[in-house]
């Protein structure tokens, strides 16, 4: 798939977020990035097997003070290769980026991945 096109998914599932969520991403920039950088692996400190597929980063809501303003914007990154090799049609990446988006998205309003992985259990 091309990078444009891929973005425009991305751009798809920001949007598509329920408008409280929207209404709270002041100061977040959602980029697209083929590949994460070794320190963005580094930093993510994956479990053997493991792929990162998106990547949080920044100043959660919930740890933020009254002081806390005039910083750059919290960014959310969602690297295209892995999500490609995972998913085997245009439907599949297109679900995939809608996942790791709100995934993503869920760390900047402070909720972990443990939290994550016991939502995700209890929804199927």
């Amino acid at each position: 798939m091309d990078r444009e096109r891929f973005e425009q998914l991305v751009a798809r599932a920001v949007a598509d977020l329920p408008a409280e969520f929207q209404e709270r991403l002041d100061n977040i920039d959602v980029v697209v990035q083929a590949e994460p950088t070794y320190r963005q692996l580094a930093d993510a400190r994956l479990k053997r097997g493991e792929t990162l597929l998106g990547l949080y980063e920044g100043v959660p809501l919930t740890r933020r003070s009254r002081s806390y303003g005039m910083v750059p914007p919290d960014k959310v990154t969602i690297f295209q290769n892995p999500i490609e090799a995972k998913c085997r049609s245009e439907a599949a990446i297109q679900r995939e980026i809608q996942r790791v988006v709100k995934h993503e998205i869920a760390h900047h309003f402070g909720i972990s991945d443990a939290k994550l992985r016991q939502l995700e259990r209890r929804r199927k």
